[in-house]
């Protein structure tokens, strides 16, 4: 038998159930995490509507537009396992339409006379869009309190080492010396603002969808803002001024802030990853016995997980660009920009909370060679104390001319491979305005921190008063 004949006889035993990297058992947490996969579990989706269905129901009982006992018939049996779900997926193929089957098989559950009453006056994208809508405020309900673990873990971190010297860099080269605690602190003030934005998101995102066929509410006859506010409050959900079938800057919002949220991560990640090359050896990721690097190379300690967390970003980025073309929609519904949706929120919200994951793991462990940031500091102190050494020169000389004879010495020295002090003696306009003493402060960089202590203090005392009203894992 050739391979492809085995393959294929092989195939014919599997059920195929799981087609999408976030589902797959091999890739395990590594694209998706436990919580993201209950939330967007279809069984739960199906119960989630079920709910909806329930709250609608009962809503309009209490408002006289059904029977209140067809009402709790239909709220006794919204069970997924009451639900024949096989039954429903064969309606599903046969309707051609993605809520008519699970509506059919919940009909003949509930029995001639309630299952009459079931979506009473909603249309389908009603009860879509709301279990939508659950479905992101359970993803915001695992993602904050993660957030704020992480934020919590930085703002400890930036605190040890608010004094701690390290070599600032930019554009991948030696700049000035700073804390390292103001490098954590830069990554935690970063986390708050995103704290903030999810907080603030939750009014505007969290809404029921309640408007009937074309936003006119007219199914419910004159009840329907009455009704509304009632199904609203069963769900624990806002109340919408009008419908937005096809205004879906909601939607966008939260995709937009998830991708924001996993690209921070990512920038925390990679520069863990960076700092942890030999080159540098700042850092490290915390290692455990058992864990391979490499199946041919078995002294590699790869930043797995770093590297991981900056591929969440990039699939997370792409999904904003998914979410904004789902804002054109035509007229008063449009399916073509309701239905990128039910891909790229969950793909978003998988790639997201395993980034957290995978943070919340790297920075816990995270060790800080604090010997490797002061060496690798003083060992470019001759060329990154150039800022220290032109600021006192222009006291004398004004600043224009010192930056001018500080850039000649110093790309002197860097052309010659020479010590920069040890060509200021040589320098015309240059020897005999420093002494000695003068000169060892200059070239000290750990007198040369600015204000990194103060601005990390001042980073944690901030965390620490965000997070005290923020629950912890």
């Amino acid at each position: 038998m050739s391979n492809h004949s085995h393959t294929a006889s092989r195939g014919d035993d599997c059920r195929h159930e799981r087609g999408h990297i976030t589902d797959s058992r091999f890739y395990g947490n590594r694209y998706s995490s436990p919580d993201s996969r209950r939330v967007f579990c279809d069984v739960c989706r199906h119960q989630r509507w079920l709910d909806i269905e329930a709250a609608l129901a009962q809503a309009q009982a209490e408002l006289g537009l059904i029977p209140q006992e067809t009402a709790d018939r239909i709220a006794a049996t919204a069970c997924i396992d009451l639900i024949d779900l096989d039954q429903v997926q064969l309606e599903i193929e046969r309707s051609g339409h993605s809520l008519v089957g699970l509506l059919r098989v919940f009909e003949a559950a509930c029995g001639p006379e309630a299952g009459q009453y079931i979506h009473y006056g909603a249309t389908t994208q009603d009860i879509q869009d709301t279990g939508q809508v659950l479905e992101i405020r359970d993803v915001l309900d695992i993602l904050q309190p993660q957030l704020a673990e992480i934020t919590r873990v930085l703002a400890d971190l930036a605190e040890r080492h608010a004094d701690t010297v390290a070599l600032g860099r930019t554009h991948a080269q030696p700049a000035l010396p700073m804390s390292f605690g103001l490098k954590v602190a830069g990554w935690t003030d970063e986390l708050l603002r995103h704290l903030k934005r999810l907080e603030e998101l939750r009014e505007r995102v969290l809404v029921a969808q309640l408007f009937g066929g074309a936003g006119t509410m007219a199914g419910f006859g004159d009840q329907g803002p009455a009704l509304l506010e009632r199904f609203a409050h069963r769900l624990g959900l806002g109340v919408p001024t009008t419908g937005w079938h096809v205004a879906r800057d909601r939607p966008a919002e939260f995709v937009s802030a998830l991708a924001m949220v996993t690209g921070t991560l990512a920038r925390i990640a990679d520069e863990i990853r960076t700092l942890s090359r030999p080159e540098f050896a700042e850092v490290q990721e915390a290692w455990r016995p058992g864990k391979v690097g490499s199946s041919t190379m078995p002294h590699k300690r790869n930043p797995e997980r770093c590297e991981q967390v900056v591929v969440m970003a990039r699939l997370a980025s792409a999904q904003v660009s998914v979410a904004l073309a789902g804002m054109i929609g035509d007229h008063e519904r449009d399916a073509r920009a309701l239905r990128v949706e039910w891909a790229c929120i969950p793909d978003v919200s998988h790639y997201c909370l395993a980034a957290c994951a995978m943070t919340l793991e790297s920075v816990t462990g995270l060790i800080v060679h604090t010997d490797r940031l002061l060496s690798n500091t003083t060992d470019v102190a001759d060329k990154v104390m150039s800022e220290r050494l032109m600021l006192t020169l222009g006291r004398q000389v004004g600043k224009q001319r010192a930056h001018e004879l500080v850039y000649e010495v110093t790309q002197q020295a860097q052309q010659q491979g020479l010590p920069v002090r040890a060509l200021l003696d040589g320098h015309a306009q240059i020897a005999g305005r420093l002494t000695a003493e003068e000169l060892d402060a200059i070239f000290d960089p750990a007198t040369y921190l600015g204000a990194s202590s103060a601005l990390t203090a001042r980073t944690v005392a901030e965390a620490r008063k965000t997070l005290a009203v923020t629950e912890p894992l």
